[in-house]
């Protein structure tokens, strides 16, 4: 059961994660400014993000079953040690000068199927690792590691990329990665003990992959829960996924971008320090789904936006919702799922989350790069030009605009429904046999997590 040392080995993982994620941000920071200043188009980025989620939508079940069969430890080395590999390749074709679209594509994928295999396992390890009345406050503080490093990163590869190149800040990414995966063969993962529904779910691959869908489906409210959460994701990263191309083409200032992407990390980080301390509300439904709609606000706004000053505070507004969201959905599914279910019920709410997110890559590029932004001073957008204007990038702010309004709306009509308010009532919670009556020892058992994709993970 969690303790004392366990509650440390989470915060030792939280800090060597938060350095290797670093490092990955300045990777994809100093990659993307490369591409778009290479191509001028925003298609190539979204089929970078297409290629980035896709693996996830596909595979996170299986991710999720080996995170319940085999020390979690290991499923997250192995993540580790792909994504750094992966990272070479890249290094490699920087540094020969070799370095074409398709390659990162490729290897884009390739990292993401790895990748996948971090999330169920880490969410996962959560439980074991934090009692429960710690783990509000855990979840939260996680939620501080994406914002920790996109705030660091950006600002470190926008200082290096002059001085050492793409090439020079993915070595240092390589280094954050070897770090990251020493620490974790060093420390102590408890392994759950099996559970009656675990043991119902044992068996074939195949089985237990679908073990997951089965436990989702079994609760309706949170399957309809998930599908909003799937529509939030289609809605905001197709817009996101377009912000280094809106940012360079309203700025022309590539260390602006840099700010700006600081400035929507420092609001997720400022919104995982007040989630940390308040906690959220009771029942916790009442701090996600209206966090949903102040995001579809604050990307409505974000679009509408024109000034450094404006852009900064929408993004900062639309970010402050998220760890908020992410953290109490995340402490609600670890306190109704079995533990040794965790990691394939935590893939499956994954690959549901993310089922639109795709799709919203493969339209955001092609409706930018050949609709929108070619219409930009036509009669046509005359009608638009009072929100949005009339420069470059006021295509995207369209877009933003239109999916920032509807991200609201259909979020504040699933908050009405009875089913989703009275979520956690009719969703009981996970209550552990006594100890002398579980099937098996923890540390010998053989079975073996937005975690659902909200906005963050949103991917």
């Amino acid at each position: 059961m969690p303790n004392r040392n366990t509650l440390r080995t989470f915060y030792i993982l939280i800090l060597t994660q938060t350095f290797s994620m670093i490092g990955s941000q300045m990777t994809g920071f100093a990659v993307a400014i490369k591409v778009f200043n290479d191509t001028d188009q925003a298609t190539p980025l979204t089929l970078v993000s297409f290629l980035s989620i896709l693996p996830r939508v596909l595979s996170a079940n299986i991710a999720g079953v080996l995170a319940d069969r085999w020390d979690r430890r290991y499923v997250m080395v192995i993540a580790d040690i792909g994504q750094a590999v992966t990272t070479l390749l890249l290094l490699i074709t920087f540094v020969t000068g070799t370095f074409e679209l398709w390659q990162l594509y490729v290897l884009t994928a390739f990292s993401s199927v790895f990748g996948v295999f971090q999330g169920p396992a880490f969410d996962a390890a959560v439980t074991m690792l934090v009692p429960d009345r710690h783990r509000d406050r855990a979840n939260a503080i996680r939620q501080l590691t994406g914002p920790s490093s996109g705030l660091i990163g950006p600002v470190l590869a926008g200082l290096l990329f002059a001085v050492i190149g793409a090439a020079g800040v993915m070595l240092i990414d390589l280094f954050t990665f070897a770090v990251a995966m020493i620490v974790v063969l060093l420390v102590h993962i408890p392994r759950p003990r099996q559970t009656a529904e675990g043991l119902a779910a044992s068996g074939t691959m195949w089985k237990e992959a679908q073990a997951g869908f089965r436990y989702i489906w079994q609760h309706r409210a949170l399957m309809a829960l998930l599908l909003n959460i799937s529509l939030v994701n289609f809605l905001l990263s197709g817009a996101m996924t377009l912000n280094t191309p809106y940012v360079l083409r309203l700025t022309n200032s590539e260390a602006l971008l840099g700010v700006l992407s600081s400035v929507t990390s420092a609001g997720a980080l400022i919104g995982g320090v007040i989630m940390g301390a308040w906690g959220g509300t009771r029942p916790r439904i009442h701090t996600i789904m209206p966090g949903l709609i102040l995001i579809g606000v604050g990307l409505a706004f974000y679009g509408v936006s024109r000034s450094a000053i404006t852009l900064g505070a929408s993004a900062f507004f639309m970010m402050l919702w998220v760890p908020m969201i992410n953290a109490s959905f995340l402490s609600v599914m670890q306190a109704k799922t079995p533990p040794d279910l965790q990691g394939r019920v935590f893939a499956a709410e994954m690959q549901l989350s993310l089922l639109m997110m795709p799709l919203s890559y493969l339209i955001a590029g092609p409706l930018t790069d050949k609709v929108l932004e070619p219409a930009i001073g036509t009669g046509a957008w005359d009608l638009v030009a009072p929100l949005v204007g009339r420069e470059p990038g006021a295509g995207i702010g369209l877009i933003m605009l239109f999916n920032g309004t509807l991200l609201a709306v259909t979020s504040a009509l699933t908050y009405a429904l009875p089913l989703i308010r009275r979520f956690e009532q009719t969703m009981p919670d996970y209550t552990p046999v006594d100890e002398g009556d579980q099937p098996g020892d923890a540390s010998t058992s053989d079975t073996g997590t937005f975690t659902a994709a909200t906005p963050t993970a949103a991917g």
